[in-house]
């Protein structure tokens, strides 16, 4: 392909000629013009000043070499198949009294070879170091290397070294890998002129295997009795960690047709009171093994009870029903950790009738004792009265009865 370059000569009998770059492989056109010809003949030759054609006369038997147009004002030639060793000064002559002369470079791109990525181990583990290398060969100029982590660009460590007309050129990427990096594919890709159009590039895919993580999933965020209930063990790890394995309470899993293991679930098809406990799913491969925990606390059916204003005493947390872990826990304690919120509300609505047949007891008590003193001293009057009169103390029981008809008149209240 032509490129802009410095036109040589003038105008008049002078040859014009233009730079020309091509791409290794390709054809070059080499292209001599004058404005004003007297007849006379037009020559090319090549660096080495060997003569390619004189007028439509071929020179040098070069089978890449073609005429293209010969005329008294232009002389057009074609090179086929342009190596690196083509690559340098032509000169076109016109052969006047004195010889004038053009020159125009022909610059041959050296076109990069496709990438190689090196140092990749398959698989590596979690944790291993390694050094990712690209190498490219054969460019010119110097190519460049980009290295891709997916679709995001990465900097890596870049290298030229030149190799007589070409460069050879390398790229290293150093990498700690872990679980992430399961699957992430790394391109690196070739930067240069010559691949304006179709770019090189090569991709490798990482394996990292590494130790599981476990996670236990539920679907209900209260257990109540006979609910149906499902615990799922979501296990990820490389190699699979199947399958995995359940336990309660530090134990084998109660006989239960009720209770059902499929693999990585656990399912309760009816909840009860016996199933309160410590549920743990543990998966494990050759890199290691992990587990999470699951406390059931399975709790009574709501009932429908009349609005009360007595606050209670040790209200309940709405995430607190169950407990999901990923560390050891005891496993002989199967309570629920917020039970005593429930039996809180029991004992308020017991305290509060306790309270109300307190109150009813002292009016009893209250009411009962004014009666009593009143008839007191209603007795002790009409007993005064029966002595202001009697000579002893029996006459005056027997006047104080026979004068009953005038108690009321003598009565005394005592309150």
């Amino acid at each position: 392909m032509a490129s802009k370059g410095r036109v040589q000569g003038a105008s008049g009998q002078y040859p014009l000629v233009q730079n020309v770059t091509v791409t290794q492989g390709g054809t070059a056109n080499l292209t001599c013009r004058v404005e004003y010809n007297d007849n006379t003949s037009l020559q090319w030759s090549n660096p080495a000043q060997q003569t390619l054609f004189f007028g439509d006369k071929k020179a040098l038997r070069d089978n890449r070499i073609e005429l293209v147009h010969a005329s008294w004002s232009e002389l057009t030639i074609s090179i086929s198949d342009v190596s690196l060793s083509d690559e340098g000064m032509y000169t076109c002559s016109l052969f006047t009294m004195p010889v004038r002369t053009a020159k125009a470079y022909l610059t041959v791109l050296g076109v990069p070879e496709k990438p190689e990525i090196n140092g990749l181990i398959k698989p590596a583990v979690e944790g291993d170091y390694i050094t990712l290398t690209c190498i490219t060969q054969g460019s010119k100029p110097a190519a460049d290397l980009r290295w891709f982590r997916n679709e995001k660009e990465v900097k890596g460590a870049k290298e030229v070294n030149a190799e007589g007309k070409t460069f050879t050129v390398q790229s290293s990427l150093q990498l700690h890998v872990d679980r992430n990096d399961d699957g992430v594919a790394y391109t690196c890709r070739v930067d240069h002129v010559a691949l304006m159009q179709t770019p090189q590039q090569a991709t490798e895919v990482l394996e990292v295997q590494y130790a599981p993580r476990v996670e236990i999933i539920h679907s209900l965020e209260v257990p109540q009795e006979g609910q149906y209930l499902k615990l799922e063990c979501l296990s990820k790890g490389n190699p699979s960690p199947d399958p995995v394995m359940w336990t309660k309470d530090g134990g084998e899993l109660p006989d239960l047709d009720r209770m059902i293991v499929d693999g990585r679930e656990l399912t309760f098809t009816s909840l009860n009171k016996t199933d309160n406990g410590t549920y743990r799913c543990e998966a494990s491969n050759h890199l290691g093994r992990s587990s999470a925990e699951y406390v059931l606390y399975v709790y009574d059916v709501p009932t429908t009870l009349p609005p009360s204003t007595t606050p209670l005493l040790h209200p309940i947390p709405p995430d607190s029903t169950a407990q999901l872990s990923t560390h050891a826990s005891d496993p002989t304690d199967s309570r629920d950790p917020n039970a005593l919120g429930q039996h809180g509300t029991d004992h308020a609505l017991i305290g509060g009738v306790v309270a109300v047949v307190v109150f009813v007891t002292l009016c009893l008590i209250i009411v009962l004792g004014r009666y009593l003193a009143r008839h007191k001293g209603t007795y002790l009057t009409n007993e005064a009265k029966g002595a202001d009169d009697a000579p002893d103390a029996d006459t005056a029981i027997i006047n104080a009865e026979g004068n009953h008809a005038h108690a009321e008149e003598k009565k005394e209240y005592f309150i």
